[in-house]
């Protein structure tokens, strides 16, 4: 199979975005990991941490920590990759090192919740340290290797990944806690065996992104096929960060700034449900705790489901065009999420049978939020240069990891007064408000050059 391009051409819109299928379903591996994890943590954290917290709005604080530590590691890691020359690029590196280590501290969070609060909040504080500083080079792996014009149809592709991930996790490893036998080096396995088994996947996910992707022959090639004034900033082309941050906040143009808001506000609601859609599945519908986050599964096959198609349609129609039609679908889903145990109950409808129509709001929830993410990542990287496509994958998760942070306290706090449901009307407010800022984003199309640089 052909990966690269020869030195100086590069493919173009004459044969598509098929010659970059394979490397990009390869590349895949590295959000596979990410996607494997993540839904188990934000399903059963906060239920190990009840165990010795009986308040919401506090474990929507601890909760929020693993985001304070991901506000600062991934911005910095990220421009650290952008400048590590090795001969096997500058982000493989950190991938191989870090998300290893990362699985070994996972598969230990169910048996530091067994012993004390203090040392599952230990084991926490290090996976994050870990995981959030892989992540960066993990996203950061693509646009440096894809050339931008098909980055929404890759990006598509490499969140279907980490979304088969999610499924895998939410719904087959999740049933792994209910089973309860013991099992060599893993004991017990009642409400455990989901987290080593995980750790179990991401180990053999890494060894094959490690093995098949040969990350600095593919950055060198595309790198090789841009023009010479793409890379707008010393004569060499490397951009100083610090030129590179400011342009965000001082250019004329501030489509940059503008998707850094929206995504703030776009997370916000998000996060604002998601550390607690478990929780009340389970106590809404009298679920156990392995079909407990069915919902999250829901909205993980949608978005396996849909990536790649949102990523072509994007490509046709607009990437801020998807991303508007999204957030104001999500916006009604939400609501139509808080009205549906009133309305079911008034048409006499048990409470445990709305599980299955929560699911199918929660499947279409899936639809659109995949439309969003697959679609706004790919802007930012239009506006960046190829030599600081890591200073705007730290600006995303800075801000998204911003809204991480405020949004399961807040949220928690609206639990705590209004009840459970009234979370899904927190998440539609944010929305909305996102709606209106991306309707100001003038750049980031597939054909749109990046933000210059003041002279």
């Amino acid at each position: 199979m052909i990966y690269s391009t020869q030195k100086g051409e590069c493919m173009t819109e004459k044969t598509g975005f098929a010659p970059y299928l394979p490397l990009t379903f390869l590349i895949g591996f590295g959000f596979f990991t990410v996607g494997m994890m993540d839904p188990l943590y934000d399903s059963y954290v906060q239920i190990f941490l009840a165990r010795f917290i009986p308040y919401k709005s506090v474990i929507g604080v601890i909760m929020s920590l693993d985001n304070v530590l991901a506000l600062f590691l991934i911005p910095v890691v990220s421009v650290w990759s952008d400048r590590t020359e090795t001969r096997f690029g500058r982000r493989m590196p950190w991938i191989v090192t870090l998300l290893p280590l990362s699985a070994v501290c996972f598969a230990f969070i169910p048996y530091a919740a067994e012993r004390s609060l203090f040392l599952l909040i230990s084991v926490l504080v290090v996976l994050n340290l870990l995981k959030q500083s892989a992540r960066g080079p993990v996203v950061a792996l693509m646009p440096d290797t894809i050339p931008g014009e098909f980055r929404s149809q890759a990006n598509g592709v490499i969140n279907t990944m980490g979304n088969i991930a999610a499924i895998v996790g939410t719904l087959f490893l999740a049933r792994l806690m209910d089973i309860d036998t013991v099992l060599p080096l893993v004991g017990a396995t009642k409400n455990r065996l989901a987290f080593p088994a995980a750790s179990v996947f991401v180990l053999f996910a890494v060894v094959f992104l490690a093995v098949f992707v040969r990350e600095k022959k593919h950055s060198d090639s595309l790198a090789a096929s841009r023009s010479p004034d793409e890379d707008q900033g010393s004569p060499e082309g490397r951009i100083p960060f610090f030129k590179s941050f400011s342009t965000v906040f001082t250019a004329r143009d501030r489509s940059a700034l503008l998707v850094l808001v929206s995504l703030f506000l776009w997370f916000v609601g998000y996060q604002g449900v998601l550390p607690y859609l478990t929780e009340y599945s389970i106590r809404t519908f009298s679920l156990s705790s392995g079909a407990g986050p069915l919902a999250m599964g829901m909205v993980g096959v949608a978005s396996a489901l849909s990536a790649i198609p949102m990523g072509y349609a994007a490509s046709r129609w607009g990437r801020r065009r998807m991303i508007r039609i999204a957030l104001l679908s999500i916006a009604a889903l939400t609501v139509a999420a808080y009205f549906l145990i009133p309305v079911g109950t008034a048409f006499g409808i048990p409470q445990a049978s709305l599980a299955i129509p929560f699911w199918a709001v929660m499947f279409l929830f899936g639809v659109f939020w995949i439309s969003v993410v697959a679609n706004s990542f790919p802007m930012l990287w239009q506006m960046a240069h190829h030599s600081n496509i890591g200073v705007y994958t730290g600006l995303y998760y800075t801000f998204s990891q911003l809204a991480a942070i405020a949004a399961p306290a807040l949220s928690g706090a609206v639990i705590d007064a209004a009840g459970f449901p009234a979370m899904f009307l927190f998440c539609a407010f944010f929305f909305v408000l996102a709606f209106i800022t991306m309707g100001f984003v003038k750049g980031g199309e597939k054909d749109d050059a990046p933000i210059a640089f003041e002279s």
